[in-house]
């Protein structure tokens, strides 16, 4: 458990590759507890039957050669009680589509933390729901203001910022708390290397 997520926001500028049979630059994540894996899996837009293959991301993105049109990659794994999701298309499915596909809406008990690049539209940020099926936001910089274990960790990790840095780190710096705060309250371990080889399970989901 010693790896954390840290070096997913140490890496957080670079651009996704095509060379790479995993992920490594730009990821975002949603870890969850509180649902079944698999449930939340199929309400993030999961196929039935791809979900209980269980292959490989590396293997299924190789065999069609990319993902098909109006679908993106993602790859996930278990750490403890919580499911972990990672995409690196820009940001994350289900920072979006909670709102729109109710099927996404946590439920009363389930805990969502999700960090997302928002490549797309800016800013990053960072969205908890708690339990209670209520959907915080802070921006990268921030905490989300409701004085929680999470924002403790944020805190206490240096992500939250008291003005705007401005030298060519920053960002990098930043991200890399953020994770490494998020990695911190979930105690969340995921592997560079498993995940920039492709090794754990993929699935395509739809756009939202």
């Amino acid at each position: 458990m010693s790896e954390g997520i840290a070096w997913i926001g140490a890496h957080s500028t670079i651009d996704r590759s095509a060379t790479l049979p995993g992920m490594l630059g730009g990821i975002s994540l949603t870890a969850v507890r509180g649902v079944e894996a698999d449930e939340f899996l199929i309400n993030l837009g999961a196929d039935l039957d791809e979900l209980a293959a269980r292959t490989a991301y590396r293997d299924l993105t190789a065999a069609v050669g990319g993902p098909p049109p109006g679908v993106n990659p993602v790859m996930y794994g278990q750490c403890g009680e919580w499911l972990y999701v990672l995409e690196d298309w820009g940001m994350a499915t289900w920072s979006t589509g909670f709102r729109k596909v109710p099927s996404m809406r946590p439920g009363p008990g389930d805990e969502v933390v999700c960090v997302t690049m928002n490549w797309w539209s800016p800013p990053q940020a960072i969205l908890h729901a708690p339990g209670d099926e209520r959907v915080r936001r802070a921006e990268f910089g921030e905490d989300t203001g409701e004085g929680s274990a999470l924002d403790a960790a944020l805190n206490a990790a240096g992500a939250v910022l008291l003005a705007p840095q401005s030298d060519e780190d920053a960002g990098t710096r930043l991200s890399e708390a953020v994770f490494t705060a998020v990695g911190t309250y979930c105690g969340l371990s995921i592997s560079q290397g498993l995940v920039q080889a492709g090794e754990l399970c993929g699935l395509f989901i739809p756009m939202v």
